[in-house]
């Protein structure tokens, strides 16, 4: 049974901080979302520093794909999350840190947790404890609507009871607790922002859009997916970049966690007969045992609420769900693009 729970959020009177000019460091900037926060800080007026994964290929991810004129005021630092040394040394000389690197594949999570944990827990560890110790001015540390689990009531909100249904769900909630415990411990200036399903441009193949779009795109007729019936709450990827922008400004939410959320649901069924409607309406639907997830381990509920974070900023989504359908769509259309997906292939 959900019992629904209603929370009231004042509106505070706001301090905010002005980014424009801030020296910013931007963890996981070669990634999906972190590639399009990066673009929003460059246009803010901030001096980017983009910490990168290293590789012996000098690949910047999807920093790459960016115009010329955006990537040429973007700073480059290669580097491992796992690494405390290097992680002190991308940070000395910083504002502001927006910490975005993780490893985020749930199947994958079944299959390694290990990598996890040093990842996003430890990883998490490095940025805070450094940042304790430069007087970094702002944190904002990413988790994940995951931590939630399957809703107990809806909408979402922050004082949802946290459900570690994966290994990356729970890799996760430790990286939230390591975070807070140093807010509470040592008063460090950071905001835990909590993006529910975040879709767009360069999204992963692991997600359900890509996946979906992809296999339309390369004609296949059988489009196989794993459980149709799980709801998902969907921001498009310019709003939930605008919507840290919005929370790091604000510093009525220093030590506070807070959603990213558009308060709407749709089902992975749905949203695929969408997306066939929208490309190949001949195309079907084929269930495979091997892209579900453990029934226990399924998240089959995520509608969260957005009150905390338009409450204490001026946020408001952009975008309707289908403007962000059908411009994802658009980039997806794009050979330059769509040749960096392996449509036949279950990604996890």
């Amino acid at each position: 049974m959900y019992v629904r729970r209603v929370y009231i959020y004042r509106l505070l009177d706001i301090v905010i901080m002005d980014l424009k000019g801030k020296k910013v460091l931007l963890t996981g900037a070669d990634g999906f979302i972190g590639s399009h926060l990066a673009e929003l800080l460059v246009v803010a007026g901030c001096e980017v520093t983009a910490f990168v994964y290293y590789n012996s290929f000098n690949s910047w991810g999807w920093l790459d794909s960016l115009e010329k004129d955006k990537l040429s005021k973007i700073k480059i630092f290669a580097g491992d999350i796992r690494d405390p040394y290097g992680v002190r040394t991308a940070m000395k000389g910083i504002d502001v840190v927006f910490h975005l690197a993780a490893l985020i594949a749930i199947p994958f999570s079944y299959h390694s947790p290990d990598s996890y944990i040093d990842t996003n827990v430890k990883g998490t560890l490095n940025i805070v404890q450094a940042a304790k110790d430069l007087g970094i001015e702002r944190i904002i540390v990413t988790s994940t609507s995951e931590v939630y689990g399957t809703a107990q009531y809806v909408p979402i909100d922050e004082l949802h009871p946290r459900q570690p249904q994966s290994p990356y769900s729970a890799s996760k909630i430790g990286a939230d607790c390591i975070a807070e415990s140093f807010y509470r411990s040592f008063n460090l200036p950071l905001t835990i922002v909590r993006p529910f399903n975040t879709f767009g441009p360069r999204q992963s193949a692991r997600a359900i859009i890509p996946t979906v779009i992809t296999q339309l795109l390369a004609g296949i007729e059988e489009i196989k997916l794993g459980d149709l019936t799980p709801t998902r709450d969907l921001v498009f990827v310019k709003d939930t970049v605008a919507g840290f922008l919005a929370i790091a400004e604000s510093n009525a939410l220093i030590g506070h966690d807070c959603n990213i959320a558009t308060q709407a649901e749709i089902s992975i069924g749905e949203l695929a007969k969408m997306l066939i409607n929208k490309i190949n309406p001949s195309a079907t639907i084929l269930q495979e045992e091997e892209r579900m997830r453990p029934e226990k381990s399924e998240v089959f509920r995520l509608f969260g609420s957005n009150q905390k974070l338009k409450a204490h900023t001026d946020w408001e989504a952009k975008y309707s769900f289908e403007a962000g359908i059908d411009e994802t769509i658009a980039w997806f259309r794009k050979p330059e693009n769509n040749s960096n997906y392996k449509a036949n292939i279950y990604n996890i």
